[in-house]
């Protein structure tokens, strides 16, 4: 995927909902990671909001396309819509509230452009503490997936999400993955092409999840790469709104669900909701208990 001395090898789709400032320290780091070349063609995508931080990138930075759909889209078809407005070989959609060290991008282009069956590429993220995030993780199957919704609010580091967070492995080594974060993750264009894009039935989480699977069905490889590394402040846009998110997040996995299972599974479909249900009145009766409360964890 070679790029001339005056174009960009990448592109970068922001989606923002009311960020504030952390939108623009977003775009400023893309545009200063010129690991890759040239700075990245860098698109944010407004999803109707009402803070004016799509109006201050707009200012400080002339070049960057900032596209006002004029409602809130949610986040797959707010990628898709940023993704169309770009012609690099390789895009990047992440969230509004990341910062990309400098070298990210060189490190993840550069291995997109070695490994021809690469379709998808997630970075090494960090909390703002300076922890790791696990960002690349197995797929969400149905005995983990039940453990880790019972004991991962109180015990997070229980069997069950330890193998579904792959807590266990070594966070300083590159390696394939079931999926990557879609707070921060490089798409080969060729390969997204193939799986349609986004799916945007789904207006926030598991998109990700239901992404990647979909690139693994078609013969492409899911990656994680430390060499590359953002800082993410977790929950900064969701924090305005956590009831509604967490209700989402548990909305999407009965997609995710109701899209996978097949024949007879289909019958387990009314208690997969139930026991979503049940599950996202706990969280949110966990984030109102907290003391000091914070945003919810509601990434999986």
């Amino acid at each position: 995927m070679p790029a001339s001395d005056t174009e960009s090898a990448w592109a970068a789709v922001v989606i923002n909902y009311e960020a504030g400032e952390a939108l623009r320290e977003c775009v400023r780091s893309l545009l200063d990671d010129t690991s890759a070349g040239q700075p990245p063609e860098v698109v944010v995508v407004d999803n109707g909001s009402s803070d004016g931080s799509a109006a201050a990138v707009a200012r400080s930075f002339p070049a960057v396309t900032v596209l006002h759909p004029g409602a809130n889209l949610g986040y797959a078809r707010a990628a898709n819509l940023g993704i169309a407005a770009t012609d690099a070989p390789v895009v990047a959609v992440c969230n509004p509230d990341l910062e990309v060290t400098e070298g990210a991008a060189g490190a993840l282009v550069r291995r997109l452009a070695t490994e021809p069956d690469l379709g998808a590429l997630g970075p090494l993220i960090r909390n703002t503490d300076g922890t790791v995030y696990p960002s690349a993780r197995s797929d969400p199957r149905v005995r983990d997936a039940v453990g880790h919704g019972l004991l991962g609010l109180a015990w997070r580091t229980n069997p069950f999400t330890r193998r579904y967070r792959q807590l266990d492995a070594d966070p300083s080594r590159p390696r394939d993955v079931d999926w990557v974060s879609g707070a921060a993750v490089w798409l080969r264009r060729d390969a997204l092409e193939t799986v349609g894009g986004w799916d945007e039935r789904y207006f926030m989480y598991v998109e990700d999840v239901d992404l990647c699977r979909q690139l693994h069905q078609r013969g492409w490889r899911v990656g994680y790469e430390p060499g590359a590394v953002v800082t993410h402040v977790q929950g900064a846009t969701t924090a305005k709104h956590p009831y509604r998110m967490i209700a989402e997040h548990h909305r999407s996995l009965y997609r995710f669900a109701s899209k996978r299972w097949r024949g007879p599974r289909r019958f387990a479909l009314p208690v997969a909701a139930v026991f979503l249900a049940l599950r996202a009145a706990l969280a949110m009766a966990d984030h109102a208990l907290r003391r000091r409360p914070r945003p919810p964890q509601v990434t999986g």
